[in-house]
């Protein structure tokens, strides 16, 4: 478009008018008229100060600091030993420039590399297939005293599968907890996968023996992402903002009398959103499609008496759970969309 108007009669009439017609600023165009006729000029190569070092003495400079006894020394520490020993090479900058020429700007000793830990993503569609596990303290009868709290939820049913109240927590703990859960939901091998976050007990060789025994499936958050095991620290939220929550218990029987009267209520009582307002039983169990057909002829009865009172569409309960993800994938969030 440009070499178009440069070819116009070089009238401001004519330019005028043609840049109306383009929607074109006339100074954009005699700006870019301008720098295009402009003559190329190529700069000059910069001279080379006579005071620079020869090659053999940049050489000299980096094999300096390469050496064992400076390479965990700043440069202005090398300058200053050498200033001491009577020697002088360059400046303080210019063993900077020397070693940014060779990529040594940074530590340029050998750093400790954190291993690369993958995202864990998890799906359940139906009970028994994930559960996650996970540690809370409680707070005891005195400052600096606590009692932990292990607690193993299915991610679908949202049920709690198993919990117990210790005043200690350890691998060879969690071991009796599991195996009891694991009989009383009949988990075959190879069918469920445990996922926890990377506490020690959770990380512990006794837990990995376990689980390699029962042949079930070991998942880990990442370190310090506390979103990778979501449906635990929601549990736990639960359960400390409850209005009985004490914010001490007095012994250890009695956050156990607590716990126990909590979980049964939770299990049997809570209608949790996450799960279309059942209760973790009733999906656990495999109730939600009978709860959902009766909450759905409830709302059909209400809409046959009252259908005024519903302006956009016919009343539909909230709807029965379907698949979980710890970490939904970013390609199916895309084909689900």
């Amino acid at each position: 478009m440009m070499d178009a108007l440069a070819a116009l009669e070089p009238s401001q009439a004519v330019t005028t008018a043609a840049c109306t017609a383009l929607g074109l600023a006339r100074a954009t165009f005699h700006r870019r008229r301008r720098a295009a006729t402009r003559p190329v000029v190529t700069p000059r190569p910069r001279p080379k100060p006579a005071r620079t070092l020869a090659a053999d003495e940049r050489q000299a400079v980096i094999d300096l600091l390469r050496e064992p006894r400076y390479v965990d020394q700043t440069p202005a520490e090398v300058y200053a030993i050498l200033l001491d020993q009577g020697l002088y090479h360059c400046s303080i900058r210019t063993m900077y420039r020397i070693l940014h020429e060779h990529g040594e700007v940074t530590e340029r000793r050998r750093q400790l590399r954190h291993p690369v830990y993958a995202k864990p993503e998890l799906i359940a569609d139906s009970p028994n297939q994930v559960w996650s596990w996970d540690i809370t303290k409680l707070m005891g009868p005195a400052k600096w005293t606590y009692f932990y709290l292990y607690v193993i939820i299915d991610i679908y049913s949202r049920r709690v599968v198993g919990w117990s109240v210790a005043d200690t927590e350890s691998a060879a703990l969690f071991k009796p907890l599991f195996e009891d859960a694991a009989d009383k939901h009949a988990i075959a091998p190879d069918q469920l996968t445990l996922h926890a976050d990377r506490g020690p007990a959770m990380t512990a060789k006794a837990t990995a023996l376990l689980l390699a025994d029962l042949s079930i499936t070991k998942s880990h958050s990442r370190p310090y992402t506390s979103n990778d095991n979501p449906f635990s620290e929601s549990h736990f939220k639960t359960l400390k903002y409850q209005p009985q929550f004490p914010k001490r218990f007095g012994c250890i029987q009695d956050a156990r009398t607590f716990c126990r009267a909590f979980f049964d209520w939770y299990n049997r009582d809570h209608h949790h959103l996450g799960i279309g307002l059942m209760t973790p039983d009733q999906v656990h169990y495999g109730q939600a499609g009978a709860v959902y057909h009766a909450r759905q002829k409830t709302l059909d009865r209400a809409f046959q008496k009252n259908p005024g009172r519903f302006v956009n569409k016919t009343p539909q309960p909230p709807q029965k759970p379907t698949a979980v993800w710890i970490n939904p994938p970013t390609n199916k969030l895309a084909n689900q969309a």
